[in-house]
Order: structure tokens, then sequence, then C-alpha cells
């Protein structure tokens, strides 16, 4: 996708919600989403990726959570990681030195990971003040279609946000239920 390749910002739809996504290693894109989001610099962003054989280069993953992650892939769920070498500073959870992976099911995020051969740098697309992300591309155009280089109209999406599961401290915690079942997880 042009858009991306060229420092763009786009909104786009996921399995859950939509999200804003951008290059990876693309600092101004990610200052437009902290502007946007209004999100200071601790705030975690989410690697999209098109497969499991992409996570292992932007973390470090034992043997049982990747067995985890492969039984939950694709789908609604962020897993935080140990970030890898691979992944900038700017990225990771500061204290932690972590990062937030995702393989979602959605035939388009599928098709542009596809193209891009990498994945996008994400984040959920809630404004400020608000508890739930923007699901319809219609008012995603009023309210940040300035702000933003493209808008991917999918029709509208569901509102419940990714299960987010730590898979830092040799178990798993649920940090966020929600969309991903967490049923026989803990």
């Amino acid at each position: 996708m042009a858009a991306i390749h060229g420092g763009g910002l786009i909104a786009y739809p996921t399995d859950s919600s939509y999200a804003l996504g951008c290059h990876i290693g693309d600092k101004r894109a990610i200052d437009r989403i902290r502007r946007i989001r209004q999100t200071g610099r601790k705030h975690n962003f989410t690697l999209v990726c098109r497969d499991l054989s992409e996570i292992s280069t932007y973390a470090r993953v034992d043997n049982w959570a990747y067995r985890l992650i492969r039984s939950r892939t694709p789908g609604p769920y962020t897993f935080v990681l140990p970030a890898t070498r691979e992944v900038p500073k700017r990225l990771q959870h500061p204290k932690r030195r972590t990062i937030g992976l995702r393989v979602p099911d959605h035939p388009f995020v599928r098709a542009v990971l596809d193209e891009l051969g990498e994945p996008i740098m994400s984040s959920t697309l809630t404004l400020p003040d608000e508890d739930l992300p923007l699901t319809d591309p219609m008012d995603i155009e009023d309210r940040i279609g300035h702000q933003v280089d493209v808008i991917v109209d999918a029709g509208p999406t569901g509102i419940e946000p990714t299960t987010v599961l730590d898979l830092t401290g040799g178990d798993v915690q649920v940090l966020r239920a929600g969309r991903g079942d967490v049923s026989g997880l803990v």
C-alpha cells in the first residue's frame, strides 16, 4: 500500500474494530497517532503481522507461548512479548521492553500485509475521552478525516477490542478481556 510506504497514516478495519496504522519505522506517523489519540510516550503500540513467521523477528517467544499464539491466530488477540532488537526503542514499552503483536483475521488487513511484506505499526482508533473505538468509516471521516491520509471503508465493524494477553512472565496474564475467548487460559 503506497500510503504506508510513503509515510502516510491510515484508518483501517480489523477483526475487532477500526485502527490507525503506519509504517513500522515512521516516527512522524507514530507522532500523528499520538496526537490524534492524545497519548503520551508510554502508549503501547501493536505490530500487526501477517503470520507467525514475522512474530519471531520482533519478539522473543518461548515454545509454550508459541503454541498458545499459534492456537489463537489469526484472531482478535494481542500478545505482549519481550521485544527483540529489531523493534525501535520508541515503539517498546519504556520500562519493560515489550511489544504487542497480533495476527488479525480480516481479509483487507491480510491483503495489505501480504502486499507490504512487513508489519503495520497500529493502535486502536479510540479518541480521547471515549471508551469505545470508532467503528463506522463515515464517523471516522467526519471526526478525523483531515488528520489521516487514507480511510479504508469496509463498512462498520464491531466495538469490542482485542483480548490482550501478557506472555512475558512464564504464564498467561489477561490484561484485557475483549473479543477473543479467554476460557481455558488462566
